[in-house]
This record gives C-alpha cells, sequence and structure tokens, in this order.
C-alpha cells in the first residue's frame, strides 16, 4: 500500500465538449443531435427476439479496440438481424413517427403511474423503442472515415447504418462509437436506427431511456489520431517548470503503411478550454510508420516555465494541439485541454492540491436533472454545481456510473474535484436485470473508455471501481477488485484507485490492499478503528450521512430518535433523522475532526433525486432471490405489492438540496460548516404555526458562528457558546408565540451574522425571480425561474400550497415545473404546478434562432399575479 500517492496531470476529453482546430485540418465533429424519429415499442422479428442473449455475438465485436488482446470472435450466425428488422429498413416509413431532438429521455415525458416502483420513480422508463435519422452525407466526405459517437445510449443500443447492422453497447452510461464507414453513401442520403431496451429491473434509481446524452458525428483522414488517443501528464511540477508528457496513439484504418510525421505544441487555453496566443512550447514533426490495423502510439515531452497551476481557485488550464502530416499534407489535427497540477492522496495530512491540504467537501448525485429527467442539458449541470458552490463544496463523486463528459468540462471551468465512478454491482447484482448481467463480456471495455475519455481532466482526482459490491463479503472477491484496479492502473497511474465500501469494518478482507485508499460509506466510527490497526491506508467518507428531510416541514414533537420525524409521507426538517445504517452530518463530522488524517467525505446525496424515496420505498435489496424462477417471480409480486402500497413518494428524501434546486435547511447546516469564513445564520422551523401558541417548538439556528444569542419579540432567550463536537445551536424548550424570531451571532467574541423568521401574514400576492434574464437564442439554454407565494409585504408564506397556472409569450416554451414535494405526482411537463411550502419552479427553454423578449406570467385564485421578463439573444 503506497503512504504518498503523488499525482499531476491534465483535462478535456476527445468525446468531451472537445475544441477542434481551423478549417485547414480535415477532422470534423458535428453535432448529430437534431432531427431524428422516435418511438416507443418494438417490431417483429422473424428471427424470435433481439434480447441481448440472443445477439450478444453480433454486438461483442464493438469497443474491441479498446482491449490489450481482442479475442478471436466466432463467426457470426448466420441469421442476420439487420435484414429481419423492418425499423431498420432504409425505406421504412416513419412518418407517423414523432420527431425529437437530442438529447431524449422518453420516461421523465410520462404521466407518473402509481403501479410503478417508487425505487425508479414511478416512471415508465423501461421497454424498447426505436430512434431513426436520414440525413444527408457530402461527397467530399468520400475517402474519410466517419463515426458515430454517443455519449451514453440508455441501455442495450442496437445500431444499423442503411441497413447493415454495426454495433451496439449494453452499458448505458458509457461513451462509444461504431464505424459507419463502410455503410455510407457521400453524397446521397442515409439511414440511422438505433434500438433501445431497458429492462425493468436494470436500476435501483431512475436511470431514464432514451438517447438522452449527445450524439456526434465525427470525420477524419483514414490515418488519424485514434479515439481519445492523446493522453497528457504532468510528472514534474513547480512554481518555476513543469514536465509536460503528450502521449499520441494513431490509428490506420487502411491496407497500407503510413509514413507520417506527428507533432505537438501547447498553448494557454481560455475558460472554455480554447487555445489563446502563441504556443508556450513545442516540438518538430516527428517521423512514424502507422500500421494497418494497429494502434500506433509515440510521445512527446516538454518544459513548460512558470506554469499556471489548475486549483479550485484559479482554474488555469493548457491546450495540446496534435498535428499528423503525411508529407507537407496536415491530414489530422486535434486539441485537448488539460491542467498543470499535483494531487497527493496521504494517510497523515489528507489530501493535497499543488501541495496544499484541500479538505474533500463533496457530494454523491446521480445523473438525473429533477424534473427534465435524464437528458443532459449543460445549463441545468452549471446550475447545480453553482447552488453547491454557493453551499461551500467542492467535490462530486458520481454515483454510481461514469457520468456526462459536460460534467467534467464544468468542474475543470469552476473548480471541482470528482470522483468518477464506473459501477454499482460487478458479478453479483443487486437487482435482476442490473449491470451483473453484462459484467464478464463488458467491464473491461466500460472501464477502459471511461478512463480514456475523462483521463485528461484536471479535476478528476480518483477513479473508483465500484459502490457497495457485494463480492466484499466474498473470501475471494478481493480478486476481482484486483482485476479492475489493475485495469485502472494499465490506463492512468496519475490518480487514486478508490472504491466505496461497506463491508470493510475494522479488520482485513483483503480489499485495502489492492486500492489506494479506503472509502467508507457510513462508517465514522471505523476511521479510528482502521487507523489503530493499519495507519498507513488512506480513508475518506466515500457515502456520508444519508440524513433525510423534506423542505419546509417540521413535526412535533421534535424526536431524538432518528428513525422518527416521519409524517403524510413526509420527513421533518430538523435534520434529525435517518435511515438505519445512517447518521446525522453532526455524528459524521465529530468523526472527521477527531481523526483529521481522513480526506474528506462525499455526502449522500447534493440534490434530491427521481426514485429511491427512502425511508418509504421497499427494500430490494433484501428481497432479492436469483435460486429459481419461481423465486424470482415472487420477488417480483412482493416488489410490485410494495410498489402499490408503501411507495406514495416518487423522488428521495437524502438531499441537502431538493429535486426543484431549492435549499432545505441541511444546505444551511453544510454551509456552516465548508465556509467558516462566511458571515451567515440560519433559524428554523419557519414561524407560522398558529395550532401550536403556548406548546414547545424547538429552534435551531445553523451558523458559521461560534456564539449565538435568540430573541423572541425582543425578549432573550439565552445565548449559547458552541463547544468541541457541537455543530448547530439548539433551544429545545421555546413557547410559541407569534411575531419575530431574531438570532445574533457573534465569532470570537465579536459580532458575525443576524437572521430573523417572522410570522406572516395571508398568502396576497405572487413573486417571480429568474436565475438568469438574459439567454442563449439555441434552443438548449434555460432560465430557472422560482415563483414565491408572499404575503402582502413581501414574506414567503411558509405553508401555503396554492394551484398556480403559468403563461408565456416570445421566444421560449415552458420545459418543466416542479416544487421540490417527493409525494407530487403532478406532470412535469406542464402549464399548471402546485406550490409547496411557498415555492413552485418553472424552467424556461429558448427556442432556437428565435430573439427578443420572453414573459412569464404566473396566476392562482385569490393572489396578485406577476410577470417576468427575460430576453433571449
Amino acid at each position: 500500500m503506497k503512504t504518498l500517492l503523488a499525482i499531476s496531470l491534465m483535462a478535456c476529453a476527445l468525446f468531451g465538449p472537445a475544441v477542434f482546430a481551423a478549417s485547414d485540418a480535415p477532422r470534423e465533429r458535428v453535432s448529430f443531435d437534431a432531427g431524428w424519429k422516435f418511438i416507443k415499442g418494438d417490431t417483429p422479428y422473424a428471427g424470435g427476439s433481439l434480447d441481448y442473449e440472443r445477439i450478444k455475438d453480433w454486438v461483442l465485436p464493438t469497443g474491441d479496440e479498446l482491449l490489450n488482446q481482442p479475442p478471436v470472435r466466432a463467426p457470426r450466425r448466420p441469421r442476420d438481424p439487420e435484414r429481419e428488422v423492418k425499423f431498420a429498413h432504409v425505406d421504412f416509413d416513419d412518418r407517423s413517427w414523432r420527431s425529437v431532438d437530442l438529447p431524449h429521455d422518453w420516461g421523465i415525458e410520462a404521466p407518473f403511474q402509481q403501479d410503478l416502483s417508487g425505487d425508479t420513480g414511478k416512471l415508465p422508463w423501461f421497454g424498447v423503442a426505436w430512434y431513426r435519422k436520414t440525413f444527408t452525407l457530402p461527397a467530399e466526405d468520400a475517402g474519410r472515415r466517419i463515426a458515430l459517437e454517443l455519449d451514453g445510449a440508455m441501455s442495450y443500443a442496437l445500431v444499423w447504418c442503411n441497413g447493415a447492422f454495426v454495433g451496439g453497447w449494453p452499458y448505458g452510461y458509457t461513451s462509444w462509437r461504431v464505424d459507419l464507414t463502410p455503410h455510407l453513401k457521400p453524397g446521397g442520403s442515409n439511414v440511422i436506427a438505433i434500438r433501445l431496451d431497458n429492462p425493468n429491473w436494470s436500476s435501483r434509481w431512475y436511470p431514464g431511456g432514451g438517447l438522452y446524452r449527445h450524439t456526434w458525428l465525427t470525420k477524419t483522414a483514414p490515418v488519424h489520431v485514434a479515439p481519445w488517443g492523446v493522453f497528457v501528464t504532468t510528472p514534474e511540477v513547480s512554481a518555476e517548470s513543469a514536465l509536460v508528457d503528450v502521449a499520441v496513439t494513431l490509428a490506420n484504418d487502411t491496407d497500407a503503411r503510413a509514413d507520417v510525421r506527428v507533432g505537438v505544441r501547447l498553448f494557454a487555453a481560455d475558460p472554455q478550454g480554447r487555445a489563446v496566443g502563441a504556443p508556450v512550447a513545442s516540438s518538430e514533426p516527428r517521423a512514424l510508420r502507422a500500421v494497418p490495423g494497429k494502434a500506433v502510439k509515440l510521445a512527446h515531452t516538454f518544459r513548460v516555465a512558470q506554469p499556471r497551476r489548475w486549483s479550485l481557485r484559479e482554474r488555469h488550464r493548457y491546450v495540446a494541439e496534435t498535428t499528423v502530416l503525411e508529407g507537407d499534407r496536415v491530414i489530422d489535427r486535434i486539441e485537448t485541454p488539460f491542467g498543470i497540477r499535483t494531487i497527493a492522496h496521504t494517510p497523515n495530512h489528507g489530501f493535497l492540491l499543488n501541495g496544499e491540504r484541500v479538505p474533500l467537501r463533496g457530494v454523491c448525485n446521480h445523473h438525473d436533472l429533477g424534473a427534465l429527467g435524464s437528458a443532459i442539458n449543460e445549463r441545468a449541470l452549471e446550475r447545480q454545481l453553482e447552488i453547491l458552490q454557493a453551499m461551500g463544496g467542492n467535490a462530486i463523486r458520481t454515483s454510481h456510473n461514469p457520468p456526462a463528459p459536460e460534467l467534467l468540462e464544468l468542474c475543470d471551468r469552476m473548480g471541482f474535484l470528482v470522483m468518477v465512478e464506473a459501477f454499482d454491482c460487478w458479478q453479483a447484482g443487486k437487482t435482476p436485470d442490473d449491470y451483473s448481467r453484462v459484467f464478464h463480456d463488458w467491464h473491461e471495455k466500460d472501464l477502459r473508455a471511461m478512463i480514456r475519455r475523462d483521463r485528461n481532466h484536471p479535476c478528476v482526482i480518483q477513479w473508483s471501481i465500484g459502490n457497495e459490491i457485494r463480492e466484499q463479503w466474498e473470501p475471494d472477491g478481493w480478486r476481482l477488485a484486483a482485476h479492475l484496479a489493475g485495469i485502472v492502473r494499465e490506463e492512468d497511474r496519475t490518480r487514486a484507485v478508490a472504491a466505496g465500501f461497506n463491508a470493510i469494518v475494522s479488520g482485513y478482507n483483503g480489499f485495502q490492499s489492492v486500492v489506494d485508499l479506503v472509502g467508507y460509506n457510513y462508517k465514522p466510527a471505523e476511521y479510528a478503528k482502521l487507523r489503530a490497526t493499519h495507519p498507513q491506508i488512506v480513508q475518506q467518507g466515500a457515502e456520508t450521512a444519508s440524513t433525510i428531510s423534506s423542505r419546509g416541514e417540521y413535526f412535533f414533537p421534535v424526536s431524538e430518535d432518528k428513525a422518527q420525524g416521519r409524517a403524510d409521507f413526509q420527513v421533518s426538517s430538523y435534520d434529525l433523522y435517518t435511515p438505519p445504517w445512517a447518521t446525522t452530518p453532526d455524528t459524521e463530522w465529530k468523526a472527521q475532526d477527531e481523526n483529521p488524517f481522513v480526506l474528506g467525505e462525499f455526502v449522500w446525496t447534493g440534490f434530491d433525486y427521481l426514485g429511491e424515496p427512502t425511508p418509504y420505498n421497499a427494500d430490494v435489496t433484501n428481497l432479492l432471490n436469483f435460486s429459481d424462477a419461481a423465486g424470482r417471480a415472487k420477488m417480483q409480486q412482493e416488489l410490485d405489492a410494495l410498489g402499490k402500497i408503501r411507495v406514495p413518494s416518487r423522488s428521495s428524501y437524502f438531499g441537502i438540496i431538493d429535486l426543484a434546486g431549492f435549499p432545505k435547511d441541511r444546505f444551511y447546516l453544510y454551509q456552516a460548516r465548508w465556509r467558516p469564513e462566511l458571515p451567515m445564520a440560519h433559524i428554523l422551523p419557519h414561524w407560522n404555526w398558529p395550532e401550536r401558541v403556548g406548546q414547545v417548538t424547538p429552534v435551531f439556528v445553523y451558523s458559521s458562528g461560534d456564539e449565538a444569542e435568540l430573541f423572541l419579540n425582543g425578549k432573550s432567550l439565552g445565548r449559547q457558546k458552541r463547544g468541541p463536537g457541537e455543530y448547530r445551536f439548539r433551544w429545545n424548550d421555546v413557547v410559541y408565540q407569534p411575531g419575530e424570531l431574531k438570532v445574533v451571532t457573534y465569532k470570537n467574541g465579536k459580532p458575525w451574522a443576524d437572521a430573523v423568521q417572522r410570522t406572516t401574514g395571508a398568502a396576497a400576492k405572487l413573486l417571480a425571480q429568474p436565475d438568469r434574464a438574459a439567454l442563449r437564442a439555441d434552443g438548449r439554454d434555460l432560465s430557472f425561474v422560482t415563483i414565491t407565494v408572499a404575503d402582502r409585504d413581501g414574506l414567503l408564506v411558509p405553508r401555503s400550497k396554492n394551484k398556480l397556472t403559468f403563461s408565456i409569450t416570445g421566444p421560449a416554451t415552458i420545459a418543466a415545473v416542479d416544487n421540490g414535494d417527493a409525494t407530487s405526482f403532478e406532470p412535469f411537463q406542464a402549464r399548471e404546478r402546485s406550490a409547496y411550502n411557498g415555492l413552485a419552479l418553472v424552467i424556461l427553454r429558448t427556442k432556437p434562432g428565435e430573439s427578443g423578449p420572453i414573459t412569464l406570467r404566473a396566476e392562482s385564485t385569490g393572489l396578485a399575479p406577476i410577470e417576468v421578463t427575460l430576453k433571449s439573444e
């Protein structure tokens, strides 16, 4: 086990928002998102079934170039799926199909269904669907290699080009590609058909369905830089200079050897990762013989003087421009953003970035975007990161799968550290049709694809090989972990191999020796125990807290029992309540303070997400039974029954921030911890309790100050000083009377921050606040407009649930509405919504190519309406 994992490296991915050089380069990467046809359902197949097990021999060759030693594939079966699948035929009439642009999630569009499982959001994301796209390929593309690249397709994707089957990929979270070249008609019309199939029990949370990430058409010369074929590392970094290694892999898709030269230049990058200014370093092009059908590699090494290092505060990046020449002709050129910085995971001093300790103040997030579903949208992701930064967050765990490329680009740009996670299970599954079904065939390709795509991002600091995998309990389970860790290290030795463990408790089960650090899930008591027996092991909280709450809900009496605080399928926001396995933030922080060697934490979760409505869900993992068909059928019946009877919720309660993006009280508890320099104070609960006059109503205060005095209607209720291991101020015996609660906080004996809660009047009007008023007219930009139910003085009325209706004029549409209520089954795609505890959200999307003013109007019976005007340009 290493005592110090010192690392220096880089950033962006070929398949991410990559930047390509000027028009003299023959490489093109163009969006392939527009103009698709879609239908939910399948086509009859004379061959029987298109189930993966029946046709996997056709799919398995896809991605073989990722393997060190591709296996010898058996000849394809005589029955050819491309001849008998009518939806894939070039002449199939798809005019009755729905027109869509990508990214697209078919599950989020449908109404909620009460007979579906709450564990996956009560939405019909499963089943088979097809996408078709007809496009014209320019005649001048003859002779080029043309690939279809998919950032993610959910799931078991099968692809046809002009009626010919060209490949597929089971795992819905991996970025992958298929070569279309042999089947295309330059100068003519071409058809792509894609079939997706989501098995009903393939996920433990809402995964979404469809071509939910971006698609691209990449055009290159036959000899070109291979996909994800530039890898930049910085093995030596100081304030004076940095050593930069640029490893380049070339692909030759011809039948003849090619003598080429490869040159590299380094540039400073602008905030978007684009090269600017003169080169800061360059190399003479080096000769290379590209062998047909094989990857060939070479490296260039540079010394950069006085490098601008990437950090959370200063997100400096560089660009490596790689040029391939045949004679004097440029045949390929590609730009790869990267960052210069060092990282180290240490057993004694925590995580070091550029030699400075940086506590990991991270969250775990699933990939859905709330009311927008899983369809990727860069602005929605950016908004999430902005909210997390306001709280003091600096790290993300991509739970429990490879993320969209846009997330990592944003983290590079905004200053977040990222644990990129590969799998939620290995060979031993958690649901009947999860990744365990294809693990044997696909784990190596999925893992290598993830790392190669993302290993140039400076934000990435750890590769997680799994989350709470069941092999932890098997005597030889560590062997499979060692195999996966070995694949990671073959691809990238500059970052830590991690995992989320819930089985390692004090003792030794082998897993500690094959990873570079132990990430505990909900085991703060184990930090000190493992330290006592294995002081060389690096530790972090890979998944912490899992405190549950509903925004603006408070139940009485306030119990210290963490299983209490529940009513009406909501959870009290006093932040004292958790599932049995979990802890409050206070418990986790006390353990970290007592064990300062711990790197930090990734809280479960930053945002509420669709599915897993603990504590109101079925315990799927305890019902699994793979012994026989009868046992599996019985499990299905039990899950269905629990889904209908015991799961009245469609989203989680774990989030520090609710599904609509509104902070819960817990947001301010974390802000007080993670931003100690920020003067802030927050009071809970709200102070509208007419039924509680004369009754004890405890008051909590979250503040970055160390002392606080509480006043009720001007009368002091006492001044408190927080002691060691205390993270909130509590006045447990406050007797409710309407009026004003005020807290005055202090730090180091000096006034710090104040906060007030007032009893409000009746709801009288609506307020509207857009997060952004100036939008891009690109058809993707969003504005998130918060609608507040207020009294006549403009104060939020905290228990209001008024029905709201919305109308819009101008070049935008209402993309979705929400309110953050986990029990609400009002549709997301609508022009009305009930407020939940005084708030609702309207998400506006611009129309492509249309500019001008946009006016949103919100109305509710008996309340003064509100209009807000934005601009698309």
